[in-house]
């Protein structure tokens, strides 16, 4: 069994020309896309609130969730996204899937 991933690109609701792309670890058991810190900086992602969140490895950690426009293989969809902190990895989750 193998990783699989998608090459996107996120953009602002309010601002849709501000755009960042980059690849994507498809994480079906993920629930919510996380937007890897550079692109939430670059693209000014702002925190609508801060939620917990359960880790593979048992841990918890708490998150700031945004808004983002997400499109790849040719859709193109409003979703829910992690605003990621540094470290953490660019994941799509089932929620914009």
């Amino acid at each position: 069994m193998g990783l699989t991933t998608v090459h996107a690109t996120i953009s602002t609701l309010e601002l849709p020309r501000r755009k960042a792309e980059d690849t994507f670890l498809v994480d079906t058991g993920a629930g919510y896309t996380v937007i890897p810190y550079k692109m939430v900086k670059q693209l000014k992602l702002e925190p609508i609130k801060k939620q917990k969140f359960s880790l593979a490895d048992g841990s918890t950690v708490t998150r700031s969730i945004g808004h983002a426009m997400i499109e790849f293989e040719g859709n193109k969809a409003p979703s829910t996204v992690v605003l990621g902190q540094r470290g953490d990895e660019a994941l799509l989750g089932a929620v914009t899937l």
